[in-house]
């Protein structure tokens, strides 16, 4: 069977397990009764929310081309976003992701090495506005990670925040190059090409964001904008549930459990969202209810992109293209 079907059908059965045994485990005798006042137009509110998020990252994705000095169309930005989603949900962490929208990119006439900075810049600038919104959100919010001080808390996202702006810092003056190459002495040869590759386009990356800084003032708040209608996704549906959320606390939980899904090792982080997602708004909605929350929620946010991104992709490119990229992958594995 073609390696690209396999892992489909891997992911299909992925979910169903996962989401199956979220709902297995949390379900108790209140669920029918509190589900019962669920309200279907959250439903449509939270798709609305999600589709507005989507709108904007396609916008920014077009600023952010535009800065480097290339064009494309809104529906080619957007064509790029769904295939994100799309190969993201098929391979661990974000690196299906970034080849996917390369080869969206590439397809829309942007060069392949201003494309590999561009997914570059476009990651680093959603990291940069949640790492900016951490300290703010620990304040806030005892709750996230009980036995931990908030302060402490605040103290660790303000450094990281903090680290960010060094490496901007430090990109610019090549003053990480030594380091780089230190490091990359004591890789094998393939990964160490691999680590030179995304530490150049990472400066690649920086000296984008700092040519044109009012355009990336731009960009930064698309993202911003962008991310909050995404994660409003999950107030949408509680408000469904008759729930009278705190918003500024569940959104900033979502901006928590979202920088940890950037560097998951799962497939589109599945398992970890879910169970991440229960760990932090059990107490937060009607009881026997958040794992049927954890599901609708990742249905609407990754799932149904996942699938529009399929249709894309195979648009754009025919269907042989997933069989030739999930091939070349395996080899270079």
């Amino acid at each position: 069977m073609n390696t690209v079907y396999v892992r489909i059908l891997g992911l299909i059965m992925l979910v169903l397990i996962i989401s199956g045994m979220v709902i297995y485990f949390t379900v108790d005798i209140n669920t029918l009764t509190n589900l019962s006042v669920f309200q279907p137009w959250s439903v449509v509110m939270a798709i609305l929310a999600i589709g507005v998020g989507l709108l904007l990252d396609g916008t920014r994705l077009m600023h952010m081309v535009k800065i480097s000095g290339e064009h494309i169309r809104l529906k080619q930005a957007v064509e790029v976003v769904f295939g994100n989603y799309f190969l993201a949900m098929l391979g661990p962490g974000a690196a299906a992701g970034a080849v996917a929208q390369m080869m969206f990119l590439t397809k829309a006439g942007v060069p392949s090495g201003k494309a590999a900075v561009l997914v570059c810049v476009r990651t680093l600038v959603s990291i940069f506005f949640l790492a900016c919104c951490m300290p703010f959100i620990f304040l806030h919010d005892e709750g996230i990670l009980p036995g931990v001080s908030n302060e402490t808390m605040a103290v660790l996202a303000t450094i990281g925040a903090l680290g960010m702006v060094f490496f901007v810092w430090a990109s610019r003056s090549n003053f990480l190059d030594y380091f780089a190459i230190r490091i990359a002495k004591q890789l094998s040869v393939a990964r160490a090409k691999k680590f030179i590759n995304i530490y150049r386009d990472s400066k690649e990356a920086v000296r984008l964001l700092a040519r044109q800084p009012k355009s990336m003032v731009r960009v930064f708040l698309e993202s911003g904008l962008s991310l909050i209608f995404i994660y409003m996704v999950v107030p949408c549906l509680m408000l469904g549930m008759g729930v009278a959320a705190d918003w500024l606390t569940v959104m900033g939980r979502m901006m928590f459990l979202n920088i940890l899904l950037y560097f998951s090792p799962t497939p589109g982080g599945s398992g970890i969202a879910e169970g991440g997602f229960v760990y932090l708004f059990s107490g937060s909605v009607p009881s026997g209810t958040v794992g049927i929350l954890a599901v609708s929620w990742r249905f609407i946010a990754e799932y149904l992109p996942f699938l529009i991104g399929l249709y894309y992709t195979i648009t754009v490119f025919g269907r042989d293209i997933l069989k030739k990229q999930f091939t070349e992958d395996d080899e270079i594995h």
